[in-house]
């Protein structure tokens, strides 16, 4: 075998030698095996003497102790048996007798508004009853007013239309001409009247209210008629105590006041011998901001 062969056998192995060590490995993906040894590094999962532990953060939570109050036993009520309240010392509690008390203050400076206002009026000379209304606020007042016929002619001194009335005192011992009422003279058979029946409206059997004028209606004693009171007379007033005269005054209006209401109401009216009468429905001014 000449030279060159020898050469040409030596490439070809060296050929062989690449592909098998190099170029097929890296094919497969393993390490290129080059006969050099190579260093291998293990991984322990013991912790060695070196780690530094973290310190464990304990949370607490904390609980809420429910306490029960004590119960006292209510004591069985006694009619029949005093009960009675004694003084103290008055320093348990801070208080000095020699000490003045503070003055009051109030806590709202603005006054309350005490107008009223008209709701509704009625007015007419006759009887009659009402339509329902609804009254939405919890108080009103009822202001009413009468107009009494003029005195019929032919009727005496005694009448309604008399501008003086004398009272003379009374007696067991009394005869004829002398009236057991202490009043001398002759009434009409005909005297003024009103009456104001207030009606639930969501019960007619329900009267809320009846309604007449306080002393009746004498149109003669509201003219600034003058009455003789006599010393021993049953028609002495805490006005006058002795003997002398009164002068009477004219009490119209009325008013009937109503802690009631946001309910429906009726009236039923009862006039007679009158020229008119006049009902008006007033209400607090502060309450119409609210309707």
């Amino acid at each position: 075998m000449d030279k060159k062969d020898v050469m040409y056998l030596v490439a070809a192995l060296a050929v062989v030698l690449v592909i098998a060590l190099v170029i097929k490995p890296m094919v497969t993906g393993h390490p290129v095996n080059t006969g050099i040894p190579v260093p291998t590094t293990t991984v322990s999962l013991t912790p060695s003497p070196l780690n530094i532990s973290m310190p464990v953060q304990t949370v607490v939570v904390p609980t809420t102790i429910v306490t029960t109050k004590p119960t006292t036993p209510v004591p069985t009520w006694n009619p029949n048996a005093s009960h009675t309240v004694d003084f103290v010392n008055p320093a348990d509690y801070g208080v000095s007798l020699n000490q003045s008390l503070p003055a009051g203050t109030r806590f709202n400076e603005t006054t309350l508004d005490m107008n009223m206002t008209t709701f509704s009026t009625i007015s007419s000379s006759s009887s009659g009853t009402t339509g329902i209304f609804y009254m939405p606020f919890p108080y009103w007042e009822l202001v009413y007013t009468v107009e009494p016929k003029a005195a019929m002619e032919g009727e005496s001194s005694g009448s309604t239309s008399t501008a003086k009335v004398t009272a003379t005192p009374t007696s067991s011992n009394s005869t004829g001409g002398v009236s057991h009422s202490g009043i001398t003279g002759s009434f009409s058979t005909a005297k003024p009247q009103l009456t104001i029946q207030v009606m639930d409206g969501d019960d007619p059997n329900r009267i809320v209210r009846t309604i007449t004028p306080p002393g009746g209606i004498d149109l003669a004693l509201w003219t600034g008629a003058t009455r003789e009171v006599h010393e021993n007379s049953e028609f002495k007033t805490n006005q006058l105590q002795n003997a002398g005269t009164v002068t009477s005054v004219d009490p119209r209006p009325w008013t009937e006041k109503f802690y009631e209401g946001q309910r429906r109401y009726f009236f039923i009216i009862n006039a007679q011998s009158l020229d008119s009468y006049t009902l008006e429905i007033k209400v607090p001014t502060r309450y119409i901001g609210h309707y």
